[in-house]
């Protein structure tokens, strides 16, 4: 055999090893996270370019039910750019929840799940997020330390104490349960602003290292772990294939929005839904309007 035909088979040995191994990878980790859904996917044929994703943190403590959106954020991805911006909505927003009057925001993925969720949105807020995905606290945990054994390298901006998790400031590594407690931290004076910004600085720490080339081999686990773990209206292949798109990209970076945008709110501690961010409702839509198609 000559040395250039030895060469070739070589390079389709190896390959077919490394597909083998990612394969086998991503497998294990969907299958041991894998839950049972009645959810209907929608056609990749009938996506569009861009998407409008609702990402939903719910406290829900079983699979058989919504729990409130702890975290409500709106991510809107190009395919054909990879460009991707993020939306955080405080969960104290004031808005009408069609069908049942005035309440937070957080309220509307409790009451009617995504449906009554995306309704509220277009409401209020003139735009669309016909896609979704929801993870629980526990399977962010569990997805973290899948993917990050080490931990996530984040610079934490102030010392915090939440549900017995101690944080100092400054730059450390924490676990999926420590970032998740400090994702969530809003016991101080900045409230929902403080919470929101943290939760933008942890999304993006782990955009970032995750395009570490340590982390390529636990990628396909992690991924297939994330993909049994969340609830989704978004076939699996439409996710890794945006996933991918992004990651494999070192330059590319999340642009960011917070709602209720500076000088559009009031605060309110005297309605029936205790202390709320009462919006100017045309100052956001003008806000989230421009940060989406600019």
């Amino acid at each position: 055999m000559k040395v250039s035909q030895k060469i070739i088979l070589s390079i389709l040995l190896l390959l077919t090893l490394v597909v083998g191994y990612f394969s086998i990878e991503f497998i294990h980790g969907f299958s041991s996270a894998k839950q049972s859904s009645t959810v209907k996917k929608v056609e990749p044929k009938s996506i569009p370019t861009t998407l409008n994703v609702a990402l939903i943190g719910s406290d829900a403590r079983s699979k058989d039910e919504n729990g409130r959106s702890d975290s409500l954020l709106v991510a809107q991805y190009n395919q054909k750019t990879q460009q991707a911006k993020l939306i955080s909505i405080m969960r104290d927003s004031y808005v009408d929840i069609p069908g049942y009057g005035m309440n937070k925001i957080n309220a509307a993925y409790s009451y009617g799940g995504v449906d009554l969720l995306n309704q509220t949105l277009k409401e209020n807020f003139k735009f669309e997020a016909p896609y979704y995905a929801s993870i629980t606290f526990q399977d962010f945990i569990d997805c973290v330390n899948e993917l990050f054994p080490g931990g996530v390298k984040i610079d934490a901006e102030k010392s915090l104490d939440l549900d017995g998790v101690y944080i100092n400031k400054g730059e450390q590594v924490m676990d999926g349960n420590t970032l998740l407690q400090y994702a969530r931290f809003r016991e101080d004076k900045e409230g929902d602003f403080g919470r929101i910004r943290r939760q933008q600085q942890v999304i993006k720490a782990i955009s970032q290292q995750l395009k570490d080339v340590t982390s390529i081999f636990k990628l396909p686990k992690a991924v297939g772990k994330l993909l049994g773990s969340i609830q989704t209206n978004l076939p699996e292949s439409v996710l890794l294939d945006c996933g991918m798109d992004f990651l494999k990209d070192n330059n590319k970076k999340i642009d960011t929005l917070s709602v209720p945008v500076d000088g559009s709110w009031d605060f309110n501690d005297n309605t029936p839904s205790g202390s709320v961010l009462e919006l100017d409702l045309t100052k956001n839509q003008e806000a989230i309007k421009k940060f989406l198609n600019n």
